[in-house]
């Protein structure tokens, strides 16, 4: 419960630079009198100024400074919830907004706004429409629940229930929901990107797995076409050594034949000598009749003699020198063919070797291709690589997921938070709860101010009024006289609401002007009896006109008049 205790101010409207000063709990019922423009309902506005920086009046703000001192404007209210003391004060020229709990400033460092939101969640826990609503009925400027439309009157009952609560919950709520759908829209976008990671380090490893598959399939063709090389390479190789050992065969003689020619040609040679020496002889014979070298005559026969001999000579060697001929010939033809056949041999084993070398090297690179082929299948670098980077990208998605599975979690949760903090949610099923007791509690002061009839309101605050005799009306079809009575079974409805969830409940009731607007004498009384079943743990103020008609209805009389030009409180309140 807040129990309002001292309220001060100067420099406040009409008010001048000394202090004003009210006890707001010294007494259960005020009666606050003086002449118009005196300064009585300066109260209503100082009070609501320095909770709510808003006068009661439709004031500008400029205008709340005393337009005499024009500055040093200065209000102060004392209060207490439970055991915690507060002070609020509030300046203007300069400007000043202070906050004490329990004498110790609160939120030095904070901005105004942020103090004045503090000042009415945390600590009144009402808004200027809620605190009029309970706290004050006054005079024409003041817009009673009736005229208020149906989502101002939702608020207000929603402060009078401390169920705004859900609302501020509600604005939290969906100040969360957009960042976490700005996360969900963040995690989506790198969910996408972690998974076209996967996709195309798979895509990557599936091609590499493809390349080896093809490499292997190349090396393996490389091997089977080696494999009939090498066939094909003995088998020739084969030949060709047949070929060799025939030719060999052939072969054994070559030396024998050579050493024949040898002699041959060497048996021509001496016969070559042989024929040429007789040839010289011939001549000798046939141009010389005598000795050259003792000049001693040749005798005719045996001259005869010897070319004879000589003749017969030269043609029996060159008979055999033909014949040498002929078998030198046979035998360099022989020996021609052994030649050549010992070249066949070479150059086929030759062969033979070169195709043994590429018999070899085709089997030496068959090793080595199967050697490839099996590091391609057990050992293959760049894939086991990219299998290494595709399990780190795929931990990645993992753990994408799961953030964007709480993310999704946390809006799907959000979301039935949601519901349950919309108007139709949990503050929907509370206010079901409470209507027919602020129908109840209407009607009950409405029939003890003698106003007999039947006022509803729904789930949605609107009203339903019907006469004993069904007939409906609307609030403004009323009389002034009957409105008021409404208003007043509506602001006790409020006090009394606000006292049983005690969350918005207060010692003060300030009525501005009531009395002087359409209530007859009936309704007059009628309302102080309501005012005097209020109790003790009530401090009623009745700002009024008619001070000879009701000074004796209240305990306290505060009077303001006003003297040079300034309001002030008379000494004799």
């Amino acid at each position: 419960m807040i129990v309002f205790e001292n309220i001060k101010w100067k420099n406040f409207l009409s008010t001048g630079d000394q202090w004003t000063e009210i006890s707001l709990n010294e007494s259960p019922s005020t009666l606050i009198v003086g002449a118009n423009g005196a300064g009585k309902s300066t109260l209503l506005d100082a009070l609501c100024f320095v909770l709510f920086n808003k006068p009661f009046r439709k004031i500008s703000r400029g205008q709340l400074v005393n337009s005499i001192n024009e500055k040093g404007l200065k209000v102060e209210v004392l209060f207490s919830i439970g055991i915690d003391e507060y002070r609020v004060f509030r300046g203007a020229k300069p400007n000043i907004f202070e906050v004490y709990k329990n004498n110790k400033m609160v939120d030095q460092d904070a901005a105004a706004k942020d103090t004045q939101k503090y000042l009415e969640q945390s600590v009144l826990k009402l808004n200027f429409k809620s605190f009029t609503q309970v706290v004050i009925l006054g005079s024409s400027t003041f817009v009673p629940f009736m005229q208020l439309n149906a989502p101002v009157r939702r608020e207000v009952i929603e402060d009078l229930l401390d169920i705004n609560i859900f609302s501020q919950m509600n604005t939290i709520l969906k100040d969360r929901v957009r960042n976490a759908m700005s996360q969900q829209r963040d995690c989506d976008h790198l969910l996408h990107i972690a998974e076209e990671r996967v996709n195309n380090q798979e895509r990557i490893i599936s091609t590499l797995a493809d390349v080896s598959a093809t490499r292997q399939k190349d090396k393996k063709s490389k091997i089977k076409n080696n494999k009939e090389r090498i066939k094909s390479e003995e088998e020739q190789r084969d030949i060709l050594k047949e070929e060799v050992e025939s030719l060999t065969i052939g072969l054994k003689n070559v030396d024998d034949h050579k050493v024949v020619l040898d002699d041959l040609r060497q048996e021509q040679s001496d016969i070559n000598s042989e024929l040429k020496s007789a040839a010289k002889q011939l001549k000798f014979f046939k141009s010389h009749d005598e000795c050259p070298t003792c000049s001693q005559g040749i005798g005719s026969d045996f001259k005869e003699t010897m070319v004879g001999n000589l003749e017969t000579k030269g043609k029996n060697l060159t008979k055999d020198f033909k014949g040498l001929t002929n078998k030198i010939a046979d035998a360099v033809s022989v020996v021609e063919k052994m030649e050549t056949l010992s070249r066949n041999i070479m150059e086929t084993r030759s062969k033979v070797s070169s195709s043994e070398r590429e018999i070899v090297r085709l089997e030496m690179e068959n090793l080595k291709i199967n050697e490839e082929i099996l590091e391609l299948q057990t050992n293959t670098p760049k894939i086991r690589e990219e299998k290494l980077s595709l399990v780190k990208f795929q931990k990645e998605l993992e753990e994408t997921q799961k953030d964007c599975g709480k993310i999704h979690q946390t809006l799907d949760e959000f979301k039935v938070i949601g519901n349950l903090l919309k108007d139709s949610g949990i503050k929907s099923q509370i206010i079901k709860k409470y209507v027919p007791i602020f129908n109840n509690l209407i009607n009950k002061y409405l029939h003890s101010m003698d106003f007999f009839v039947n006022f509803t309101l729904d789930e949605e605050f609107k009203e339903v009024i019907k006469s004993r005799f069904r007939d409906e009306f609307s609030y403004s079809s009323f009389s002034e006289g009957e409105k008021a009575k409404i208003d007043l079974a509506l602001l006790f409805t409020w006090r009394e609401v606000a006292r049983m969830k005690n969350s918005v409940a207060t010692n003060l009731l300030i009525l501005d002007e009531v009395f002087d607007s359409s209530l007859d004498a009936e309704g007059t009384n009628e309302l102080l009896k309501i005012l005097h079943a209020l109790g003790i743990s009530s401090n009623i103020f009745v700002i009024s006109h008619k001070g000879d008609v009701l000074l004796d209805k209240f305990l306290r009389t505060l009077r303001f008049e006003k003297i040079n030009d300034f309001s002030r409180m008379s000494d004799d309140s």
